[in-house]
């Protein structure tokens, strides 16, 4: 259930611990190692990596010593406080007199200590005295394991009783240490513990986790469920796969209810940069309060141009702060020393001569703790420096120049970072520059239409941004010294967005205003004329649509032979939409293989709407070849609004084809999709309504309701016809058929208004029943007449098949039942030749009524039998119920099917865990509930995942619900 991850909203209740995830060969490595003889092992790696974790999988048993990271430590305190913990007294221990010399750690245990023994004369037999009475009781605890975690904090007289233990021979206690490498002092004791390891020890460095490993931790705290790729990648990129920060990443989204269920996925709602979350944050900025000053402004230089820098740059950036950006800056360091620490603290890395920090999360947390005056200072000389590189870094330099408020000069250096996305297909990156650009309050009037008309739109996604785009150009427009041109133009490309944001009718009343102020033969005229010689509008004819793409063919001759790819694939879409055959002829015109990236764009638009056209015209293979045609070039150029569009459509062509396992799960998913502009989001909300209406779900009436109330409010005049069909074949079969007139009345008379008919394949026989039934065959005749005037000589393969429909409707109404049967077999032939197996099964129903009115029984029960079995298996319930009704009136029982088998069908069982499921309960809740193992549950999920053709438990869910299985 998409939406945000919050209880009740999809989102797990309570988000699970993390699995043991990308650690498998090290767990096993250190079992091995502590299987036999007491062994020393030794685990390192940075914070966060998950040495504790190793080790609380590692220990079953085992004395666990926590070094805390106190300024001066406790003389022997980790190890004191785990034998305090391991036992609460030492009474009966039957201790030595040696453990006399502990009364002045355990002063709690007097009573149960022998009397402490004279001390030595030299401290260092004191000391080794104090080890063999500790090693005395770890001895008598049966401790076969002390481990110490965070050893690099460990206190002198601790990593001594470490060395003392370790060389024992043998070794009596086992030895597991953890410690971070680079916050070992090179004077530290432990580095002797390490040199000389003995042969048998292990020594383990932790390393992050890739982008595999980092998406299992990640879906393990999701109920196991998918991640989508896209959020793993940005979780990756910004937590480095270090699992304390990923899990604290991925807590702080849940807790902010910024993550959300998209086509079966956990995503992010906006893929954008992530917030530091307080665990790490705090763990980085402890680190670095240990440093030197020097040292410190070394990192805070580096978190600043966040970019890999050399020494030179670093050294600019220390330098005091430029009063004016003409101030001259020096290079070096000015704390040479800084560096060295800097790099020793594990913080910062080199390689191959250039520094960075080794996360970006550190990073962020070290430039955020940075007082905003000394950034803004640090960058405007950072911009300074690197605008002497050549080439030059031009993203940086606007970042930089950005953040140190010279507007000016980010202006110049963004424009000049999005044109080079563009030139190497960075779209993503290129749209947000140029949409930043855009919404600057300090942005330019004059330059708003040409920044808008670089913007790749197959990757720019988000309302938010969308209605950024129509603010900043409706601003513009208010400056009252552009000039009529520029107006113009500016207008033109608030039309264009509007018609990209579905806002239709408002998009083409600002191109109409602009089309009479720009150049008769420029590219924006004749794209202004293209569009609106698309059919939109509730009432203009073809006729006018089609005088506006003549006009435009006309003014495309004077256009760069470059530009004229995109009028083409517009034409061509808008000849497709009115019905014209033309559009097919010209859309051979569009080449197969893009040359460039302009051309990708155009290409992946026209595929796409050649696959809705196919979808239309009821040329369904056509269509699913430009569709996945469409698909690839979208995912090859990360065109995300394409792809979408492209999931969209395909799941209408899944539904007329009968492909409706999981169909309900995918349909959910992309209704709710956030990003996807409304119209398009209307079509899955539609597909979804129409498998409630086929599963006799009465909530279908009430989202067709919802469809058409949107279609006419964006003004998509295009897609009303479906929606109003299906409202009124519900209201028909519950004998309303003022309300089936009603629904169809604006529809129809559009379509006959614009002659639009190929909009009519499902809304002309609807609408003919309806007239029909109110007792007006005649109506119905001369729509249908008229429907067939048009369909004559098109091959259209939809509208025919609907034609078919109407026909058998009339011949109903005035021949006798064998001609009416006739008719609708002939109407059934045509729906499946598409194919569109539920309309032809509809049709089919109808020609076993005329049957068994006409008395032939024994013809109709075969194809009877055959019409049940087909809407069984399609869960179509309320026709199946509607036709078993009919034979019931007729006293005619469909006899011999045997057992029933489940096929693809959700047995009874399983139904029962759907069920369960559905309301939010986890498997080991599903199984105390149904008195049965989790196992068999988990089994029994998995076999409804797989009938209903879904990959999560939350779309089985969705799927379940939206086909009517769970209320």
């Amino acid at each position: 259930m998409a939406g945000a991850a919050t209880p009740g909203a999809g989102a797990p209740r309570l988000m699970a611990v993390p699995a043991f995830v990308g650690r498998e060969s090290e767990l096993a490595a250190c079992r091995r190692a502590l299987a036999g003889e007491p062994a020393i092992v030794l685990v390192e790696g940075e914070a966060g990596v998950g040495k504790s974790r190793l080790l609380r999988e590692v220990l079953d048993r085992g004395l666990v010593a926590f070094c805390p990271p106190f300024r001066e430590p406790y003389t022997l305190g980790p190890i004191v406080d785990a034998v305090r913990q391991a036992a609460g007294s030492v009474a009966g221990l039957g201790l030595s007199a040696l453990a006399g010399a502990l009364r002045p750690l355990f002063p709690e245990w007097a009573d149960g200590l022998p009397p402490a023994p004279e001390p030595p004369e030299d401290a260092r037999a004191a000391r080794h005295l104090l080890f063999r009475a500790l090693d005395e009781v770890l001895d008598r605890l049966r401790v076969s394991v002390l481990a110490v975690e965070d050893a690099h904090w460990a206190d002198e007289a601790t990593l001594e009783f470490l060395l003392f233990l370790a060389a024992r021979h043998p070794l009596r206690t086992g030895l597991v240490v953890t410690y971070r490498p680079d916050d070992v002092p090179q004077t530290s004791l432990l580095l002797r513990l390490s040199s000389r390891l003995p042969a048998t020890g292990l020594r383990l460095t932790l390393e992050p986790l890739d982008v595999a490993r980092t998406g299992a931790l990640v879906s393990s705290m999701l109920d196991d469920e998918p991640v989508s790729p896209a959020f793993v990648q940005l979780l990756h990129r910004h937590t480095d796969g270090v699992p304390l920060a990923v899990e604290e990443s991925v807590r702080l989204l849940y807790e902010r209810a910024d993550l959300t269920r998209r086509n079966g996925e956990w995503a992010r709602r906006r893929l954008a940069r992530i917030d530091v979350p307080p665990t790490v944050r705090d763990a980085v900025l402890e680190r670095v309060a240990r440093l030197s000053p020097a040292a410190r402004s070394v990192l805070r230089a580096a978190a600043v141009l966040s970019a890999p820098a050399d020494e030179a740059t670093l050294g600019a950036l220390l330098a005091a702060p430029a009063r004016h950006p003409d101030a001259p800056a020096r290079d070096g360091f000015t704390a040479p020393g800084g560096l060295a620490e800097a790099l020793a603290c594990g913080l910062l890395r080199e390689d191959d001569g250039s520094l960075s920090f080794r996360h970006v999360l550190a990073s962020r947390t070290v430039y955020e703790a940075i007082p905003p005056p000394d950034r803004r200072a640090m960058h405007l000389r950072a911009a300074r420096v690197l605008a002497a590189r050549t080439p030059l870094p031009v993203s940086q330099l606007a970042r930089h120049s950005r953040e140190a408020g010279d507007v000016a000069n980010w202006r110049r250096y963004a424009e000049r970072a999005a044109d080079l996305a563009l030139a190497t297909a960075d779209e993503a990156h290129a749209a947000s520059l140029l949409y930043d650009l855009l919404t600057h309050p300090e942005s330019p009037p004059a330059d708003a239409a040409r920044l808008v008309a670089k913007i790749p739109f197959p990757s720019f996604t988000g309302d938010d941004r969308f209605h950024g785009l129509v603010r900043s150009l409706r601003s513009a427009l208010e400056w009252d010294a552009m000039p009529p041109a520029d107006a113009a133009e500016t207008r033109h490309q608030l039309g264009r967005v509007l018609v990209i944001m579905e806002q239709y009718e408002a998009g083409r009343a600002e191109m109409k205003k602009a089309v009479a102020h720009l150049p008769p033969g420029s590219l924006s005229a004749a794209l202004i004329m293209t569009y609106l010689g698309w059919p939109r509008g509730p009432s203009t004819p073809v006729s006018t649509h089609l005088r506006w793409l003549r006009r435009a063919a006309a003014a495309a001759e004077s256009v760069p032979a470059s530009d004229r790819l995109n009028l083409l694939v517009e034409r061509v879409s808008a000849l497709l939409l009115m019905g014209e055959e033309e559009g097919w002829a010209e859309a051979s015109r569009i080449p197969g293989e893009p040359a460039d990236a302009e051309e990708s764009r155009h290409i992946g638009k026209g595929l796409l709407n050649l696959g809705d056209a196919g979808v239309r015209w009821g040329r369904h293979s056509d269509a699913a070849r430009y569709l996945a045609q469409a698909a690839r070039l979208a995912e090859r150029h990360r065109f995300r609004r394409i792809r979408e569009l492209v999931r969209v459509t395909r799941l209408h062509l899944d539904w007329f084809e009968g492909r409706w396992r999981g169909l309900a799960g995918r349909a959910a998913a992309l209704a709710e999709h956030d990003e996807m502009q409304p119209v398009t989001r209307l079509e899955a909300v539609l597909v979804a309504a129409l498998l409630r209406a086929a599963a006799g779900d009465a909530k279908a009436e009430e989202r067709f309701e919802h469809v058409l109330s949107d279609c006419r409010r964006h003004g998509a005049v295009e897609l009303l016809a479906e929606p109003a069909a299906a409202l009124c074949r519900l209201l028909l079969a519950r004998g309303e058929t003022g309300e089936a007139l009603r629904v169809t009345d604006e529809p129809m008379r559009q379509v006959a208004d614009k002659g639009t008919w190929l909009w009519a394949a499902d809304l002309a026989p609807a609408r003919a029943a309806a007239l029909v039934a109110a007792g007006r065959p005649d109506e119905a005749a001369d729509l249908v007449a008229a429907f067939a005037g048009w369909v004559r000589g098109r091959d259209a393969p939809a509208p025919r098949a609907g034609l078919a429909l109407c026909r058998a409707i009339l011949a109903e109404t005035r021949a006798e039942p064998r001609q009416a049967a006739a008719a609708y077999g002939r109407a059934a032939d045509a729906w499946q030749r598409l194919p569109r197996p539920y309309d032809a099964l509809l049709a089919q129903e109808r020609q076993v009524a005329c049957l068994l009115a006409a008395g032939e029984a024994e013809t109709a029960l075969p194809l009877a039998r055959q019409v049940l079995q087909g809407l069984t298996g399609l869960n179509a319930r309320a026709a199946a119920e509607r036709l078993a009704g009919l034979l019931r009136v007729h006293q005619v029982e469909v006899r011999g099917r045997g057992r029933r088998g489940y096929g693809d069908q959700l047995s009874p069982r399983e139904l029962e865990v759907v069920r369960l499921l559905a309301t939010g309960k986890t498997n080991r809740e599903i199984a105390a509930v149904l008195s049965r193992s989790p196992r068999t549950v988990a089994a029994q999920v998995n076999s409804a995942m797989r009938k209903l053709g879904v990959n999560s438990r939350t779309a089985l869910a969705v799927g379940a619900v939206e086909s009517g299985l769970v209320s």
